[in-house]
């Protein structure tokens, strides 16, 4: 067995000073990853506990940082730092950032909060827009938490710049009118109403649902790679991960660009699609340009309006085919350049 990886913790035990020390390691043996946690219980006995055993080195890494941030909640401190003090690591406007975040959360004004999200989702109907490039949910709540009552109380707010406050302070200050507040501007004060220890708690918390989320993520690229390898169409890739069909056409293009193989995918797709209509797409790519599908589309279809499935549908193709055309354009582009 190869130790990759091995550091001691301490905590304080008792009243009188006594300490307690722990390891915990990393190891690998024929492709097989193992993390160790060695600790001594009540009578003093040396005892081990193993908290992942397996091929995955995401798997592995993510088991190994949520038990050790459980130790550092219960009191251990690392010999050898890492990244396990998340405030610690945090600096300067970064850091008041996400103190701010955390005030919001423990202290929220949900009236004032759904009021503004009612507005944003009615501005961005006029606007065309999605939603939260006028605001992300995180600006709306410290705007409804903290009350900004001018515009220069507004540009205080993280996230909420010069440009958004010229377009909607006026919106904004009206919906806030004049509540009453029991804290004002500048928002220095946050810190001293934060507990360091709550807010390091929470931080590890964030930093936990992140990994959770990058987890879940790399499990489903991996089903979604064997899926497509094995000839599978997108209607088993949404029954397998259960995500909507435009979302996974994105996370297809994207892996992609990667380099991962997603040509038995279009394969799979194009087949049921006439061959003629390829061919007409394909010169409409050479002529028109690949950036834009509507322009492909419309030379396809003529006068012709496609509308709800059959319109999904019919992009869904082009997408697809867009991506064998880009592969044999960067193929052409790299031949003559040789």
């Amino acid at each position: 067995m190869n130790i990759v990886f091995l550091n001691t913790l301490e905590r304080h035990v008792g009243d009188r000073g006594t300490s307690q020390s722990a390891q915990v390691s990393i190891a690998e043996e024929q492709g097989i990853w193992s993390v160790h946690w060695a600790a001594p219980d009540e009578q003093g006995q040396q005892q081990q506990d193993i908290w992942y055993q397996g091929i995955s080195w995401d798997e592995m890494l993510y088991a190994f940082r949520l038990g050790l941030r459980e130790k550092v909640r219960s009191g251990f401190s690392p010999l050898v730092h890492t990244d396990l003090e998340p405030a610690h690591g945090l600096t300067g406007k970064a850091k008041m950032t996400q103190m701010l975040t955390y005030y919001c959360e423990e202290n929220p004004n949900e009236e004032m909060y759904e009021s503004l999200r009612t507005w944003r989702r009615e501005q961005a109907v006029r606007e065309k827009k999605a939603p939260y490039i006028l605001a992300t949910n995180r600006v709306l709540r410290m705007i409804s938490v903290f009350l900004p009552q001018s515009k220069e109380e507004l540009l205080q707010i993280p996230g909420f710049g010069e440009q958004k406050t010229a377009l909607y302070a006026d919106d904004i200050l009206k919906l806030i009118g004049e509540c009453i507040r029991t804290n004002g501007f500048p928002l220095d004060w946050v810190a001293s109403y934060v507990d360091p220890m709550k807010f390091d708690g929470w931080l590890l918390a964030q930093k936990e649902q992140k990994l959770r989320m990058e987890l879940d993520r790399e499990v489903s690229k991996r089903k979604l790679l064997e899926i497509v390898a094995g000839g599978g169409s997108l209607a088993d890739l949404q029954a397998q991960l259960t995500m909507p069909r435009r979302e996974l056409l994105l996370w297809v293009e994207e892996l992609d660009r990667e380099g991962y193989d997603m040509d038995p995918l279009v394969e799979a797709e194009l087949t049921a699609i006439p061959e003629e209509e390829q061919i007409k797409a394909w010169n409409s790519y050479e002529s028109e340009g690949d950036r834009y599908l509507k322009p492909v589309l419309k030379s396809l279809t003529g006068t012709e309006e496609l509308k709800g499935k059959e319109l999904d549908r019919a992009y869904e193709w082009l997408r697809l085919l867009r991506l064998r055309f880009r592969r044999e354009k960067e193929k052409f582009t790299s031949q003559a350049a040789s």
